[in-house]
């Protein structure tokens, strides 16, 4: 019986293995490095490898594959029914690719990310996101700063946005954020960044600017702490908004802060401004952008608003009010 096993198995492979050899098809090693980084081009996920997905024509386009290597299809015998069973060659060759990477842990499959996401997706890891930054020729001085999805990354997300707030939430923390930071405080400040940028849409809550960059592996959107790292601020979603880089500058020397309902206090040295500062072109972007008690943008669950006390140390503590 086991000799059987062992011919029927040495037979498939045989035939499988020469159909990619006839097709000349990638190898499964650079199959593997195409999926990494395909995931950091999206952003860190990627849909499953189904028949109509985009996702499936795009890495095949890496590789420039025809028309005869993308439809090529193998045929084995369901030995229970008897039957014929066909699968599309390239997708045989993503899956394995694929399952090799979550086998590495460098990628999460579809049935692990479901449960964290709800989204049958793909996703990198921390181990795979290195790697795919190595492939790319990326710093890693890079990953802190980069939106890119990890599987460690969004289970902090997931925490951070799912954490009810305490009825007397305190934004100051306790110990020293100077401190050299650990693998879990690293992941737990990128887990801020995801969480407050994703609760605003990738958009400024001041301004609405909602900008990539043209490969649209990051925005232009930063997380703001509204009480500062620097004085030990926490990096919790109550404790940040979503702002684009000029009015995360503003915000943090004091230029306007919130008020308790969240709209726009403007510092009154905004009158002292030369008439010629502040101006893009012939607009004048500044004054118009800080318009006293103005609503800002806000997530659309309550429960990730800024919180009173987080503003109202903001208010006390940097709002340049004379």
């Amino acid at each position: 019986m086991e000799t059987q096993i062992f011919s029927y198995v040495q037979e498939k492979m045989s035939y499988e293995g020469n159909m990619l050899a006839r097709l000349a098809m990638p190898t499964r090693q650079e199959v593997e490095n195409a999926i990494l980084t395909t995931l950091f081009l999206h952003n860190g996920t990627i849909k499953e490898f189904a028949v109509g997905e985009s996702i499936v024509n795009e890495i095949a386009d890496k590789f420039a594959l025809n028309d005869e290597q993308r439809a090529a299809v193998l045929e084995r015998i369901y030995r229970k029914d008897n039957r014929i069973v066909k699968t599309p060659l390239w997708h045989r060759l993503l899956y394995r690719a694929a399952d090799a990477l979550a086998k590495e842990r460098l990628v999460t499959r579809p049935t692990s990310t479901v449960l964290l996401t709800n989204k049958r997706e793909w996703m990198l890891t921390e181990k795979g996101f290195d790697a795919a930054l190595e492939l790319l020729g990326i710093s890693s001085e890079q990953k802190d700063v980069l939106p890119i999805k990890s599987f460690e990354v969004q289970k902090e997300v997931k925490k951070i946005v799912e954490t009810p707030c305490p009825e007397n939430y305190n934004p100051l923390g306790h110990g020293n954020n100077k401190k050299i930071a650990t693998k879990n405080l690293t992941l737990r400040a990128r887990g801020f960044r995801q969480a407050v940028i994703e609760s605003y849409d990738y958009r400024c809550c001041l301004c609405g600017l909602k900008l990539p960059t043209p490969n649209q592996t990051a925005w232009e959107v930063e997380a703001a702490h509204i009480v500062p790292r620097s004085s030990n601020g926490k990096d919790d979603i109550w404790n940040g908004i979503a702002l684009c880089r000029i009015h995360h500058w503003a915000f943090d020397v004091g230029w306007f802060t919130l008020t308790d309902d969240w709209r726009l206090l403007v510092s009154s040295k905004i009158q002292d401004i030369p008439a010629s500062f502040g101006i893009v072109n012939d607009y004048d972007y500044f004054r118009n952008t800080l318009l006293q008690n103005r609503q800002i943008l806000l997530p659309s669950s309550q429960s990730l608003y800024p919180h009173k006390n987080s503003i109202a140390w903001h208010r006390k503590h940097l709002f340049y009010e004379q």
